[in-house]
């Protein structure tokens, strides 16, 4: 198979998009590499990254690149063409990673990755130029793409809500899996905890944003202090994100400005530290299309502490405490009973293991070449109205 591959989120700076495309191209080239892969470091107009391929290049023989902008501008005039699949050399598979869906295609068979529609579920948790930017995206995959990969059972079921016109039997679900190849892996202390003790922190990951429901978290937090929980303080461990500059003052405001510590991005090694040495990996996201710093967190052990919403009890299983991302309450308490509780953090810790074993990026992978090859031995999609 030819197979035209976007990239365009796998630069230094990836997020979860990003690290969902990065390790199916990377194993997607080690388990077939028959296959000729051409990765696009531009795809559409919605995202651009001008560094790509230079900061993540993909080693094969079977590799190439497919073409490079050095402008966002020259990206936009690119794949607006009405040639560009020939412009491509008519690929046989043409997989969208980055929400950007193009319409032009005639003969390769478009595949598109759906990851959720959070920002329809509620417009506040982002920008207007991202809600606009994201649901154009799948607005148009819906009318165009031959068939869709969902992260999660959940993306799938609110997918096919959404746009019920589109034909179930192809969207198809392939879970992401841990970036972490290495399970033994110890990882780094990040420099902005070094007075912190091991196995007696808090831990939080995620991008400081509205959707990640750190505000509600903190609020659970000053809960659990008030509550006589053991003295522990919190890391929130992300980026920053959007809709959150008043942040630290909600944290003021709280009492518990000094017991919150906010590391800002981190680097992997330091992520895995992070999941090796705290007491639980707290994840009270309001919505997810899957929720992978659940599943990685669990791979390193942490005991898992994680929201009841859309995909995440698909990742957890039956390895963690789950709660209403709402409860705040509830959220307090179940900390408080699980600090007091040592032998019960490290049931989870061990359970926590054994599910992250269920997830596997080969398997992915080659679940995802199975989808290529039925694509390819069924008529496009428009061939079928």
């Amino acid at each position: 198979m030819r197979i035209g591959f976007d990239i365009s989120q796998t630069g230094s700076g990836k997020a979860g998009c990003g690290y969902f495309a990065h390790a199916l191209a990377q194993a997607m080239i080690e388990v077939a590499p028959q296959h000729d892969y051409s990765l696009y470091p531009s795809f559409g107009d919605f995202y651009f990254d001008p560094s790509m391929p230079t900061r993540n290049p993909y080693p094969g023989r079977s590799v190439s690149y497919g073409p490079c902008h050095a402008t966002r501008e020259a990206a936009q005039s690119f794949w607006a063409r009405a040639e560009v699949e020939a412009s491509l050399g008519a690929p046989d598979i043409i997989h969208s990673n980055n929400f950007w869906s193009p319409l032009q295609i005639a003969s390769s068979r478009l595949i598109y990755t759906f990851y959720d529609l959070g920002f329809v579920v509620d417009p506040a948790w982002t920008t207007e130029a991202n809600r606009l930017g994201c649901f154009d995206g799948v607005f148009r995959s819906a009318i165009s793409a031959d068939w869709v990969v969902a992260i999660s059972e959940a993306s799938r079921a609110h997918y096919l809500a959404t746009f019920p016109h589109f034909p179930e039997q192809r969207i198809r679900v392939i879970y992401p899996c841990s970036r972490f190849a290495d399970s033994s892996a110890l990882g780094k202390r990040p420099k902005a905890l070094a007075g912190i003790s091991e196995g007696r922190f808090w831990l939080s990951v995620g991008t400081i944003e509205p959707r990640k429901n750190q505000r509600r978290m903190a609020e659970a937090y000053a809960q659990y202090l008030a509550a006589g929980g053991v003295d522990m303080p919190l890391v929130l461990a992300g980026g920053k994100g959007w809709l959150m500059e008043d942040f630290q003052s909600h944290l003021k405001e709280l009492g518990v400005q000094d017991r919150v510590f906010m590391t800002g991005y981190v680097s992997d090694d330091e992520l895995i530290w992070l999941y090796r040495h705290c007491y639980a990996n707290l994840y009270s996201s309001l919505f997810e299309g899957f929720g992978l710093p659940v599943l990685e967190g669990m791979q390193f052990g942490a005991a898992t502490l994680a929201s009841t919403s859309s995909s995440i009890p698909e990742v957890t299983g039956d390895a963690a405490i789950l709660i209403s991302p709402t409860d705040t309450e509830g959220w307090a308490q179940s900390m408080v009973r699980l600090a007091a509780n040592r032998e019960k953090r490290d049931a989870l810790s061990v359970a926590a293991v054994e599910q992250s074993k269920k997830f596997d990026w080969k398997r992915s992978a080659g679940d995802l070449l199975k989808l290529y090859e039925e694509a390819l031995a069924s008529p496009k999609r428009h061939s079928m109205v």
